[in-house]
């Protein structure tokens, strides 16, 4: 397939918290809010393990452009249907001070069985990500892809980290929800495979020997979708803003676009051993983009800004093509003023007050957003 003939088109998957305004509690209410979304939004709300979570996903997109109206679209209508119920949304990667154990589980035999499986670690995943799906049709080179995106897989959550509470916790990390995933079986950053068909054989086998019952179940940091013909970048605590969203899906793509340009010009980018990456996987969940991450090429330490600046650097004519440039122009906003986890602490170091958190997080997920008879959340 020719580079021209190929659109690498997105779809975003963001998940919610469903906060009630007076308490700031996470508020197991996704019955009520699905009953009302299913004229509106039909397939593209779902509900998540706990009653507390709700996730949007946004049709096939293709371009950013599209992709931004599809998000601020999904948003605004799952806050019109909270607010009916007097409720409000948040985007984070973990609630600052609500505890799993307070929320109900989904009815449902899909989370039966989880939690069947997985009992307490199921019942803690209280967690919220944003998920990015590039459409690549050729599933041969979409591995291949994968193997090489690998490596960038830490200093893109560093963007993404924002999840520094837990349970009413200063956890010290800024991005604490990939501590809490990765207790589950088949998660991390995945090894590198030779080919599409040891890829497949692995799928196989785990269905085979009853270790999955679908290739759902395999959890990455990055994965070949099982039924789309997508790479999905999984790594990504949820964002607050629309446009951190935005921003970090067209960083996804650009990567994934660059890639994929080398490898049809039978250039490829080194693959790092799994035990390597996870190195920089770690400090950019303690750090995020405050640390340093390890440049293996060099052999030495450098910071996680410098990098992610290289990075922007490597991608530049990608974002070029894919008419990203304001994307990429908000990370760099980013990296001057932090993600939404530096955020998030200075609320606290300020407020000393997990309510002021919750506020403000509610405040960024509305920014934007078109909501009939309301601008945002009430202060």
């Amino acid at each position: 397939m020719a580079k021209k003939n190929h659109t690498f088109t997105l779809g975003i998957e963001e998940e919610f918290a469903i906060i009630d305004p007076e308490t700031r509690e996470l508020r197991s209410h996704i019955q009520e809010i699905l009953e009302g979304g299913k004229v509106t939004l039909k397939e593209q709300i779902k509900p998540e393990m706990h009653q507390s979570v709700v996730e949007l996903g946004t049709e096939i997109c293709q371009s950013t452009v599209d992709a931004r109206a599809h998000v601020i679209e999904l948003r605004s209508r799952l806050a019109e249907l909270a607010g009916r119920s007097g409720l409000q949304i948040a985007s984070v990667g973990t609630h600052p001070f609500s505890h799993w154990r307070d929320q109900l589980i989904t009815q449902g035999e899909r989370y039966q069985e989880i939690v069947k499986d997985m009992q307490q670690l199921a019942r803690a995943n209280l967690i919220f990500g944003l998920h990015v799906h590039v459409g690549i049709p050729d599933r041969q080179s979409a591995i291949h892809v994968m193997n090489q995106a690998r490596y960038f897989l830490p200093h893109i959550y560093a963007l993404s980290a924002n999840s520094p509470f837990w349970v009413g916790q200063d956890t010290g990390l800024k991005g604490y929800r990939l501590k809490v995933f990765e207790r589950f079986p088949r998660t991390g950053i995945p090894d590198a495979f030779e080919s599409l068909s040891e890829y497949e054989d692995y799928c196989k086998l785990l269905v085979k020997t009853g270790c999955v019952d679908n290739a759902k179940k395999i959890w990455w940091d990055i994965r070949l979708h099982p039924f789309f013909e997508t790479l999905e970048v999984r790594v990504c605590d949820a964002q607050s803003r629309v446009d951190d969203t935005l921003a970090i899906a067209a960083l996804i793509q650009a990567v994934i676009s660059k890639l994929y340009k080398l490898l049809r010009q039978n250039i490829s980018f080194r693959v790092y051993r799994r035990r390597l990456l996870d190195e920089n996987r770690w400090r950019a969940s303690r750090y995020g983009i405050d640390g340093k991450l390890i440049d293996f090429g060099r052999e030495t330490e450098v910071e996680a800004r410098s990098l992610l600046n290289e990075l922007l650097e490597f991608v530049s004519t990608e974002v070029n093509e894919l008419d990203t440039q304001k994307e990429m122009a908000h990370i760099e906003r980013i990296m001057r003023e932090g993600t939404g986890a530096d955020r998030q602490l200075t609320v606290w170091e300020r407020t000393q007050d997990m309510k002021a958190v919750v506020d403000h997080i509610v405040a960024e997920t509305y920014e934007g957003l078109d909501i009939s008879g309301q601008t945002g959340p009430a202060s």
